[in-house]
């Protein structure tokens, strides 16, 4: 009875971590300002102008690989949110990285899992990442404000 009691547990203990992880998949969290010293932004810098990631415009970028089953997904929803706001002011771009072909940048920005999408302002700052296939309405919501030039 006791080995019964612990598997019940032991089960619903995985079923909440399995929900809890579930719930966060494919939401746009927004990334906290990084204090990383100058030497390491430099080097981040140049990894991301490397990629096409310029301060000019806003940037979705999203890595991938071809053996990736959902990062075709991936593909499809950035393209739908990108199209949706290219009459903005600032329309976003679309980047997408092969994680085998720039693995220094996926340890740059600590890709730990395939897809994972990121979203930067026109400065270049890194503003939302994204694990597992992003909703586009919550990609949208995250890149719309971005698309608007930020006066001074």
């Amino acid at each position: 009875m006791t080995a019964l009691i612990i598997l019940v547990v032991v089960l619903l203990a995985a079923l909440a971590a399995g929900l809890i992880l579930k719930s966060r998949e494919g939401r746009a969290r927004e990334t906290p300002g990084r204090g990383a010293a100058a030497g390491a932004a430099d080097a981040r810098a140049g990894l991301l102008a490397a990629a096409g990631i310029t301060p000019d415009t806003p940037v979705i970028l999203h890595f991938s690989a071809d053996w990736c089953g959902p990062c075709a997904a991936v593909r499809r929803v950035v393209a739908g949110v990108v199209t949706g706001l290219a009459d903005s002011p600032q329309p976003p771009r679309d980047v997408e990285i092969d994680i085998d072909a720039q693995p220094a940048l996926a340890r740059e920005l600590n890709v730990l899992s395939l897809p994972t999408t990121f979203v930067f302002d026109a400065a270049g700052r890194e503003r939302f990442r994204i694990s597992g296939v992003p909703r586009a309405a919550d990609l949208h919501s995250a890149v719309r404000p971005l698309t608007v030039p930020q006066v001074a």
